[in-house]
């Protein structure tokens, strides 16, 4: 049997994103300015660094000039600055155009960026490396591991070349353990590592559950006429009923080139509700298809995204390591952004990492991190918006009107914190109780189906290797949630990956295409006993977004 082999670092950092290149970036800063051997590593579990990556994305710029202020002269891929915006509340037919003047500071977008956060941190990718950081993306974090005492000490990559039966292909290669004396985990929403942590560190006794949302994305290449270099436009409203949480996004790049995107609350009650048919609705509106009609659609993803905010963060440390970005939870929901939080998150994670390493520890808590992000501006702009997301337990428009004079008149300074209503896994009203909606069949003009959108995410599995979506009791699928909801997997995955399959002797089952997985985590989410446990794949699999 081969060994795994074992690397050994200062500080090993799991994720590619905003928060751990951000990480990686400033502790090589300091380990140059003052001196100091500092040996960083990334491991991405992704083929390439961005090829996981998804969101809007506008970008507020503050981190990033932070932490490399010349970033504009260096050549960061951040060059369409918002020229306008609109939010428009959608009815079936029509829309309401919300005055500018009326939306909240979070809302004003003057002086931000609509990027592609994939190629962003493909940029910070090459900034780190030439800081000499070592970067490995198409390794996936498969186990933490533990030291004498319990700390946290270091990952270990995933074995490849494992069939499906669990048997070793010619192919095999054992995994790699990476070692650090601290070890940060910036895995994005719903991490996979860092749920596992949480539980064990019961990092969450002191805060509300975590709630989250799906968000699904396309991105078109559009008619010449209906394209506005540098327009934001957001929308509340149709489709959503009055009680589900949910908005969209048009962000206008370079090139002719619109993301689109829909983000549904995944505290959603009506069982038959499918995100992914939401979202073609939603671009059939009048007001919306005209900009889509006569293009192409160039790309599609999803991603589940933190909305918690403030109340919902977890403890940041523990043994040997910190959480950092949105493995924690630091979306602004009402802002619509979170890359610059996360960014800073890894900055100040990665002084408190320096300091420690300068006094010669290593496996403790870095209680300087949590201090300082309580200092920090990222800690001032959470708590100023802590009741914007459950203000919206009430519906759209209470949760419109308490937005507005809780932000707008008040600048988050209400005495008072709203609760979160609870897990979202917990929410849904069983098939009894609730609604079928139909939804109408896509018009493969602006409205398409999920197998052809799956194609356009570029996702790969090898169709012989273990199945990364595990079920803790294979015959819930059927009992509990075929019973009781009409088995939703098949609805709130946005690729496809949950299929009830009636065979003739042996009565319905739940098959997984796991082939099919974006990696978007809702399943891991939203099943309603918590069955479901998404996994690492083989390192390299999965989604392949170009320019998301």
């Amino acid at each position: 049997m081969s060994e795994r082999e074992a690397l050994e670092y200062d500080v090993v950092i799991v994720g590619a994103g905003p928060a751990g290149l951000a990480a990686a970036i400033r502790l090589r800063q300091l380990a140059l300015a003052e001196g100091a051997d500092i040996r960083v590593v990334v491991v991405e579990k992704g083929a390439e660094v961005g090829a996981h990556i998804l969101s809007g994305a506008v970008l507020d710029p503050r981190a990033l000039t932070e932490l490399i202020p010349d970033w504009q002269a260096r050549g960061a891929p951040v060059g369409v600055a918002v020229s306008a915006e609109e939010f428009l509340v959608l009815t079936p037919a029509n829309a309401i155009r919300v005055p500018n003047r009326l939306l909240p500071h979070e809302l004003d977008n003057r002086g931000n960026y609509i990027i592609s956060l994939g190629n962003l941190c493909r940029w910070l990718a090459t900034e780190a490396e030439q800081l000499g950081a070592e970067i490995y993306p198409g390794f996936a974090a498969a186990e933490v591991l533990f030291g004498p005492d319990g700390e946290v000490v270091g990952v270990a990559t995933g074995d490849k070349g494992i069939a499906r039966d669990g048997t070793r292909k010619a192919s095999y290669q054992p995994g790699i353990e990476l070692r650090g004396r601290y070890t940060l985990f910036a895995e994005g929403c719903r991490g996979s590592l860092t749920k596992r942590l949480i539980k064990r560190f019961h990092l969450d006794q002191k805060c509300a559950p975590q709630t989250y949302g799906i968000g699904i994305k396309e991105l078109w290449e559009v008619a010449p006429e209906q394209h506005r270099t540098g327009l934001v436009r957001h929308t509340a409203g149709w489709p959503m009923k009055h009680k589900t949480y949910g908005g969209s996004f048009l962000y206008h790049l370079a090139d002719r080139q619109v993301a689109v995107g829909f983000v549904i609350g995944l505290d959603y009650e009506n069982p038959y509700l499918d995100p992914f048919c939401e979202f073609q609705r939603f671009k059939t509106h009048p007001l919306i298809r005209a900009t889509f009609e006569g293009g192409r659609r160039i790309a599609y993803g999803a991603r589940a995204l933190n909305e918690g905010g403030l109340q919902s963060l977890p403890e940041l440390v523990f043994p040997g390591g910190a959480l950092l970005g949105c493995a924690a939870g630091m979306l602004n929901v009402a802002k619509i952004k979170g890359s610059h939080n996360a960014m800073k998150s890894g900055m100040l994670a990665a002084e408190a990492v320096a300091r420690a390493l300068a006094s010669g520890r290593g496996g403790d808590r870095l209680a300087d991190y949590p201090s300082a992000l309580e200092s920090s501006w990222v800690y001032d702009e959470l708590r100023r918006v802590r009741n914007f997301r459950p203000g919206f337990r009430w519906g759209l428009i209470p949760g419109l009107v308490l937005g507005a004079l809780d932000l707008k008149l008040m600048r988050g300074r209400v005495p008072w914190t709203l609760r979160h209503h609870g897990a979202d896994h917990a929410s849904l009203r069983s098939r009894e109780a609730s609604r079928r909606i139909e939804y109408p069949k896509p018009d493969g003009q602006v409205s398409f189906d999920r197998p052809s959108s799956v194609f356009l995410s570029g996702t790969n599995h090898d169709a012989d290797e273990p199945v990364h979506l595990v079920l803790a009791d294979p015959g819930v699928a059927i009992r509990h949630n075929l019973a009781l909801f009409d088995a939703p997997e098949q609805r709130y995955c946005p690729a496809g990956v949950y299929e009830i399959v009636n065979e003739q002797q042996g009565g319905p089952r739940l098959q997984i295409n796991a082939q099919n997985c974006v990696h978007c985590k809702t399943c891991d989410i939203k099943d309603p006993t918590q069955n479901i446990e998404w996994r690492v794949p083989e390192g390299g699999d999965g989604p392949r977004y170009p320019n998301m």
